[in-house]
């Protein structure tokens, strides 16, 4: 196993409260499928059911020959269903040396070291109004999401807007596309696209906020800061906003 230097970083807008995510566990890697020609995601058996609510993550862990250890935060793709596998999308960042082994290298039958479910902020369990805005892997956590609010025939309860810059970076492009959901192109919109490609404005944000729902912003420094100031444009309270920022370190 090579390891280089890029990594991800995980950052919310508020601190979660204590959180027990369990030991160490390994994972047997039963599925590897592509999402867009630099993200796949890894389908992962546990040894016992994750519990996991949907926006958790969990942490992986690889280890070098030589003992050199890295780890890095995946969101969990699946939505909480009771089992014992999750699903974790995975975007090769450069030379990262996580994200570039778990994309090129693991393959089906691998066995990976995970610990979680972590996180208790940005969580949302089925039951009350959200508005979901992904800025590219972003959408990952806001995808378990939508895909709660499907399985339980809870569609109502959520509208997802997502941000690319073209539709070959699309996550799930065969799933995602529904009533609940829109998709914004900034660089390339796709032929016959109700609206032009170019940046998310207030315009867009103000479309998909719903008065009294809970907002999840999911992407970028950048884009969470600029989604952020549109929502409170848009006229949600800072207290109905939950932020999760992803970004490269050295």
């Amino acid at each position: 196993m090579t390891l280089g230097s890029n990594s991800v970083t995980r950052v919310t807008d508020a601190p979660a409260p204590a959180l027990r995510p369990g030991r160490w566990q390994k994972a047997t890697v039963v599925d590897v499928r592509p999402e867009t020609a630099n993200a796949k995601t890894l389908r992962l058996r546990l040894p016992e059911p994750s519990g996991h609510l949907a926006g958790q993550h969990y942490v992986v862990r690889l280890t070098a020959p030589d003992g050199y250890v890295a780890s890095r935060s995946y969101s969990v793709a699946s939505p909480p269903d009771g089992g014992a596998e999750i699903e974790l999308t995975v975007e090769r960042l450069g030379e990262g040396e996580v994200s570039s082994f778990l994309d090129d290298i693991v393959v089906p039958g691998d066995v990976l070291e995970v610990r979680g479910p972590i996180g208790g902020w940005f969580v949302w369990r089925g039951d009350t109004p959200a508005v979901l805005f992904g800025g590219g892997s972003g959408v990952v956590p806001l995808m378990a999401m939508l895909r709660l609010a499907r399985r339980s025939h809870r569609s109502d309860l959520v509208r997802l807007l997502v941000s690319v810059r073209a539709p070959t970076d699309l996550y799930y492009a065969d799933e995602l596309p529904g009533p609940e959901t829109t998709v914004i192109y900034t660089r390339v919109a796709p032929p016959r696209s109700p609206r032009p490609a170019g940046r998310l404005n207030f315009g867009d944000v103000a479309r998909g906020y719903v008065p009294g729902s809970i907002a999840y912003v999911c992407g970028s420094a950048g884009f969470a800061d600029s989604v952020t100031e549109l929502l409170a444009a848009a006229g949600a309270a800072a207290g109905d906003i939950r932020v999760e920022r992803f970004g490269p370190t050295g």
